[in-house]
């Protein structure tokens, strides 16, 4: 299995060669870096322990930060562990957004957005009772049960907290890797609010075959604008030439002859 940690960085769109429009989840994905290496032989099972952003120096305390250093590296904020990892690592080795590729199928998880109290309709989708009519029943949660038990039953759907829940997606399809940025494209949304923590690892029911998209990629033009040096238009563009005639006594009055010959009617 394949894994990273990330955060959500919002939503947004891109388009494939063939014209047809994605919406992407971008995921920034820092270096992770392995802070602890778990085998068979002595603890029981193989796992990574990944870590991904600082710490605040002010809140970590000396056992996070003799962690930190046998990893060579910062105490880490976030601390996930994954069982089966493929591939061989050492403790202080990065894993970047490179282990997947673009077609990769993968599950994200993140924790819910919270909504705090909320009633039956809201959490879990109820329908509300008649508006009017003298109708006293609106929105509340229903019958509570039968007689006979006297008890509200187990599983009962009543108002409470909603949201702050771990949530996986499954079956999304990675759209771009981009190393250099530190970021990856997946398919569709994911849970989480904005910058909250998630995690991307490989697909556990996947049956579909990869098929890498191309998306469309834009390249910003730069102008130059090119310097006309003195004198280049005088040599090489040429000048027309314009003759002005002047209004004189003589010149109006051979227009005037012209014009009674062409059109005798007129004159008369």
């Amino acid at each position: 299995m394949k894994g990273i940690l990330g955060r959500k960085v919002g939503m947004t769109q891109v388009f494939t060669k063939a014209g047809k429009l994605i919406p992407v989840t971008v995921i920034a994905c820092e270096p992770n870096t392995v802070m602890q290496v778990k085998t068979v032989e002595k603890d029981g099972y193989n796992a990574l322990q990944l870590g991904v952003f600082e710490k605040k120096q002010n809140r970590t305390n000396k056992a996070e930060i003799g962690h930190a250093k046998k990893a060579s590296t910062t105490p880490k904020r976030f601390l996930k562990e994954i069982r089966d990892y493929e591939g061989a690592y050492n403790i202080g080795d990065k894993i970047s957004a490179a282990i997947f590729e673009v077609g990769d199928v993968v599950d994200v998880t993140g924790t819910s957005k919270g909504k705090g109290m909320q009633g039956v309709i809201k959490r879990w989708n109820g329908s509300r009772g008649p508006m009017g009519h003298g109708s006293h029943y609106h929105r509340g949660p229903g019958s509570l049960g039968t007689m006979l038990p006297k008890r509200v039953l187990k599983g009962k759907k009543l108002p409470g907290h909603m949201g702050v829940e771990t949530v996986t997606i499954q079956n999304l399809e990675i759209i771009e890797v981009n190393e250099a940025e530190n970021y990856i494209l997946v398919s569709g949304n994911i849970p989480g609010a904005k910058n909250s923590l998630v995690y991307i690892k490989s697909a556990i029911k996947n049956s579909r075959k990869k098929d890498a998209k191309e998306i469309l990629t834009y390249e910003e033009e730069t102008v130059v604008d090119e310097v006309v040096e003195e004198g280049e238009n005088s040599e090489n563009t040429p000048v027309e030439e314009t003759t002005e005639v002047e209004n004189t006594p003589e010149t109006t009055e051979e227009v005037k002859e012209e014009t009674k010959e062409e059109n005798p009617d007129e004159a008369k």
